[in-house]
C-alpha cells in the first residue's frame, strides 16, 4: 500500500528531523510518538479512520480539538498532559507547514489551537527534615543499603532530573575538591554543579564498593541495575518510594502524601531559596534556560514572602479596637450595605 503524505511526513519527523536536526533526546521523541499513537487510536476508534488511510487534509483544527477533548473527557487526563499533547501535534504541524506550502492554511488554523489554562496548583515539597527522615530510613549496615544513600543523597543535593540521574556515568562525578558533577539535561545541555562535602564522601565510597576498576572507564553508568544497565526511571522512582514508605510509618507528619524524584528536585530548590540563594544562581542549579521558569519556587513559598514584607514594612497594626468600631450609627451604615 502507499503512504500516505501523513505517514511520510510523521515519518520524517520523528527518525529524521527531531534527532538529526534538532538533536532532542530519545524521551522527548518518545513523548511526542506517544501523542501521534493516541491520535491515530482516537481517528480508528472514533472516526472509523485506518491508520494505513488518514491523510493530512482530514486533520482538521475541529478534529484536533475533539480529539483534546477525548483525551480529557474520556481518558481522563489532566490539563496539562492535554497541553503537552497539543504542543506535540503544533510541532508535528510547524514541520509540515515548513516542508510543503500545499497544506499552509490548515497547519497555521492547528498552530492557532489555544493552550487550555492549567489550574493553580501548589509545589509540594519536604522540610529539611523530611529529606533526613527519608535518609535515615536507609538501612548502610548492607551494600545495597549503601547504593539507595548515594542515589538518594545525590538526587536531593544535585537537584537534578530523574533522567539526568539515570544518564549519569562514572566520568561525570569529580571525587577531588571542589567536587562537582556534570550533568547533562534537556536538549543535550550540560551543566556542572558543585557537591556538598557529605554527598561526595559518600559518592567516592560508593564508587569504590561498586566500581572497584573503574579507572579510566568510560561510559559505564554511575547507578546500575542486576543486569548491568543503567537504573530506569522507574527503578529510580521503585528506591524512592521505598523509603519514603519507611520514612512515613516512622514520622508521618514529615512525609507529603506524594513524593516524586521531582519532589527531591523541587525541595532543594525550595531550601536554597528559603536560605537566601538568588534566583539567577538556582536558576544556572536546575539547569533553567529561562528565570521565569525559576520564579515558581519564589511565588510559591509564602513564609518568604511574608518574611521579605516584614522586613521592609514597619508594624502600624495595634491590637486596640478600632475607634469606628464602638460607633453604632456607622456600624449600622454598614451592615445596611
Amino acid at each position: 500500500m502507499k503512504p500516505t503524505n501523513f505517514a511520510r511526513y510523521m515519518s520524517r519527523y520523528l527518525i529524521e528531523f527531531l534527532p538529526g536536526v534538532k538533536g532532542v533526546s530519545y524521551n522527548t521523541i518518545a513523548s511526542k510518538r506517544d501523542t501521534y499513537m493516541l491520535l491515530l487510536k482516537y481517528l480508528k476508534e472514533c472516526k472509523n479512520l485506518s491508520p494505513d488511510v488518514v491523510d493530512i487534509p482530514q486533520l482538521s483544527s475541529e478534529l484536533i480539538s475533539d480529539f483534546l477533548e477525548w483525551i480529557e473527557t474520556e481518558r481522563k487526563s489532566s490539563v496539562s498532559t492535554r497541553n503537552i499533547r497539543l504542543a506535540a501535534i503544533k510541532s508535528l504541524f510547524s514541520y509540515i507547514q515548513m516542508q510543503t506550502p500545499d497544506y499552509i492554511y490548515q497547519c497555521q488554523q492547528i498552530l492557532s489551537i489555544p493552550r487550555k489554562k492549567e489550574p493553580d496548583h501548589n509545589i509540594e515539597y519536604l522540610t529539611v527534615d523530611g529529606i533526613k527522615s527519608i535518609l535515615d530510613a536507609v538501612d548502610t549496615s548492607t551494600k545495597q543499603g549503601i547504593r539507595d544513600l548515594a542515589l538518594l543523597s545525590l538526587m536531593y543535593d544535585s537537584a537534578a532530573r530523574v533522567q539526568e540521574i539515570a544518564d549519569l556515568c562514572i566520568n561525570d562525578f569529580r571525587a577531588e575538591k571542589p567536587s562537582t558533577l556534570r550533568l547533562t539535561g534537556k536538549g543535550q545541555k550540560t551543566r556542572i554543579i558543585p557537591l556538598m562535602n557529605n554527598t561526595a564522601e559518600l559518592l567516592t565510597k560508593y564508587i569504590n564498593i561498586f566500581h572497584p576498576n573503574h579507572k579510566g572507564v568510560q561510559g559505564v553508568p554511575l547507578f546500575y541495575n542486576r543486569n548491568g544497565d543503567k537504573l530506569t526511571r522507574a527503578g529510580i522512582s521503585y528506591i524512592l518510594s521505598k523509603y519514603v514508605n519507611l520514612a512515613k510509618q516512622k514520622q508521618p507528619s514529615l512525609i507529603p502524601k506524594n513524593v516524586s524524584p521531582h519532589g527531591l528536585r523541587h525541595s532543594k530548590s525550595m531550601h536554597m531559596l528559603q536560605a537566601g540563594v538568588p534566583l539567577i544562581y538556582i536558576r544556572d542549579f536546575l539547569g533553567h534556560s529561562e528565570i521565569s521558569t525559576t520564579e515558581i519556587y519564589a511565588r510559591c513559598d509564602s513564609e518568604q514572602k511574608r518574611k521579605a514584607i516584614e522586613a521592609v514594612c514597619p508594624e502600624i497594626t495595634k491590637a486596640d479596637v478600632p475607634l469606628w468600631y464602638s460607633d453604632s450609627t456607622l456600624l449600622e451604615w454598614l451592615q445596611s450595605l
